[in-house]
C-alpha cells in the first residue's frame, strides 16, 4: 500500500516541474525588472513555496485517497530526494558546476531554495492533517 501511495504521489510531484519552470520565467522577466534582482530571489523562493503547497493541498487527496501519516513523510521525502536530482541533473546540463550548483543552498544568497524543499517535505503530511 505504502509503495503505491509513493508512486500515485509521482503524478503531483511532476506537477511542480511545469510550475517551477514558470516561476523562473516570472522571477527573470517580470519580477528582476520590478523589483529589482536582490528580491526577486526570494520572492520567488517563496512564490514557488506556496504553488508547492497548493498542489499538494488540492491535488495530492484526489490521486491518493487513504494516506497515512508515514505514507506522507515517504511521499515528502521522494519528492525532495527527486526534486534535488532534478535541480543536480538539469543545472549540470545547463553547464552550471557544482560550485554554483551548492550556492541555492546558501540562504544568505536570497535563495530560498531550502524553503522550497521543506516546502515539498512537508506538504503531503500538512495537506493530511489540514483535510
Amino acid at each position: 500500500m505504502i509503495m503505491n501511495s509513493i508512486l500515485k504521489s509521482l503524478i503531483v510531484w511532476l506537477c511542480f516541474i511545469p510550475v517551477a519552470i514558470l516561476n523562473g520565467g516570472l522571477r527573470e522577466y517580470v519580477l528582476v525588472r520590478a523589483i529589482g534582482e536582490k528580491w526577486a530571489l526570494p520572492v520567488s523562493g517563496i512564490v514557488l513555496s506556496a504553488c508547492i503547497f497548493l498542489i499538494t493541498w488540492l491535488l495530492l487527496p484526489r490521486i491518493v485517497k487513504e494516506r497515512t501519516s508515514r505514507d506522507c513523510w515517504l511521499t515528502g521525502i521522494c519528492w525532495v530526494v527527486l526534486t534535488v536530482i532534478f535541480e543536480l541533473v538539469a543545472g549540470l546540463a545547463g553547464g552550471l558546476g557544482g560550485r554554483d550548483l551548492l550556492v541555492a543552498y546558501n540562504p544568505l544568497t536570497g535563495n530560498l531554495w531550502l524553503l522550497v524543499l521543506a516546502t515539498t517535505l512537508l506538504s503531503p503530511v500538512v495537506a493530511r492533517r489540514g483535510r
